[in-house]
């Protein structure tokens, strides 16, 4: 089995040298035994044909997923003696900076922080293979399998292609095809006339900032958010721009970046695909409001901008950019930025936390790091009622005082906000 690489996916992956890796950790109180790992994740291998594959070049140097169906193709795992709670942090940044090698070994691999009673597991994919949805797809399916190697946990029917992914009638149109296609063509030459500087942003070390709400707070940000008629997600979103404007000054960009699931626009991708594709919206304050009118008037501006996205029209729009990948490539490496982050709340993540022979204590927000210009990225869930955050980002963008002042002043936001103190649980970095 064999498909081409999407756009996006091949700008995610570019040449293959330079790891692109979501890392989603999660711990569990109990034993696990190494065999039920491997059995599990060879079960999960089965459903999944994409997490058996490899990518291989053609003759026109272009990548395709190449399953690899032979007994050594197995997701790999990493054993270390865990050293602390905030062991799996260090190892993250680890796995970062691991490349993968795309030809020997699927794009997904295990690291096991190995305790006594309690241990960490850090899941690591290639971003160009899945999005953050289906990594906590996987997840669940793991747990279920690790609990109870007998489970059924189906199997996927994997996308091949964007025909699996666009309506025939969207993209048979000869409307559609034509006025997309040109688009693209446009967008094409546009990337190969404007002029780009090949000296990248000195990217620097590479951090992470970790904290969690206790359930107190967490209940009172969901039942502020209710009481006044905007989400959680565009909440975070204000106190993270306003934090960032306070912190950097004249610095800051007054941008953050969402990406958006395309399973909300396109119920022909479900949430145990294995797939990369996103959407994205761009959201900025008003300086003239307050906060609580800012956030009034991001709620407008997320429901106007949702409402007007089109995943079937940019997906075939970036399918006629394949020419042009490389000048897209290098003008998101070395252009300018333009933005504070990128913003990404998953929200409450629906696993169960006590299962038969084990209990999962934390799964932690997912980080990612990847090659193209800046790596600042926040990201937000919930579990077990409580809010979880990851700050990933490196010296050369947000340096790591100005990263832990931003932190400080997305709490004590949300904290004035609420009107009363709040316990946060850990803010380790």
């Amino acid at each position: 089995m064999k498909r081409k690489l999407l756009f996006g996916e091949r700008m995610l992956y570019g040449d293959g040298n330079s790891p692109f890796n979501i890392v989603i950790p999660f711990k569990i109180r109990g034993e696990i035994k190494e065999d039920d790992l491997k059995f599990a994740l060879f079960k999960i291998q089965k459903k999944h044909p994409w997490l058996t594959a490899a990518i291989r070049f053609d003759e026109d140097k272009k990548p395709w997923f190449v399953t690899n169906l032979t007994e050594a193709f197995k997701i790999p795992i990493r054993i270390v003696e865990r050293l602390g709670d905030d062991h799996w942090e260090q190892e993250s940044t680890q796995e970062w900076k691991t490349v993968f090698d795309a030809s020997t070994a699927p794009l997904c691999r295990i690291t096991w922080l190995k305790g006594r009673e309690v241990s960490e597991f850090l899941m690591v994919y290639h971003h160009c293979l899945c999005d953050g949805t289906a990594t906590l797809s996987i997840l669940t399916e793991l747990l279920q399998l690790l609990d109870d190697p007998d489970a059924d946990i189906g199997k996927e029917i994997p996308i091949m292609g964007i025909k699996d992914v666009i309506p025939a009638k969207v993209l048979n149109s000869y409307r559609n095809r034509t006025k997309n296609g040109l688009i693209g063509k446009i967008a094409t030459l546009a990337l190969w006339i404007i002029p780009i500087k090949k000296v990248a942003v000195e990217r620097k070390k590479d951090f992470m900032l970790h904290w969690r709400f206790d359930r107190d707070f967490t209940t009172q940000i969901i039942q502020f958010c209710k009481a006044n008629q905007f989400t959680v997600n565009t909440l975070l979103s204000a106190a993270v721009l306003t934090a960032f404007k306070e912190v950097r000054k004249e610095k800051a960009f007054n941008k953050i970046s969402l990406p958006v699931d395309i399973r909300n626009f396109n119920p022909i991708i479900k949430k145990d695909h294995i797939f990369a594709f996103g959407l994205m919206i761009v959201l900025s304050l008003l300086p003239e409001k307050d906060f609580i009118d800012n956030v009034r008037a991001l709620q407008k501006d997320v429901n106007n901008k949702s409402s007007k996205l089109n995943p079937y029209s940019l997906m075939m729009m970036m399918e006629a950019c394949h020419p042009a990948l490389n000048n897209f490539t290098n003008f998101l490496k070395y252009g300018k930025s333009s933005n504070d982050c990128m913003f990404s709340n998953l929200g409450k993540i629906d696993i169960p936390h006590q299962y038969q022979h084990f209990e999962v204590e934390n799964v932690f927000s997912p980080s990612v790091v990847g090659p193209l210009g800046n790596t600042t990225t926040m990201i937000v869930s919930t579990y077990r009622n409580q809010m979880d955050f990851t700050f990933v980002a490196s010296e050369g963008y947000v340096p790591y005082v100005e990263a832990e002042a931003i932190k400080e002043k997305v709490i004590s936001i949300l904290k004035n906000q609420l009107e009363q103190p709040v316990e946060i649980l850990s803010a380790t970095a």
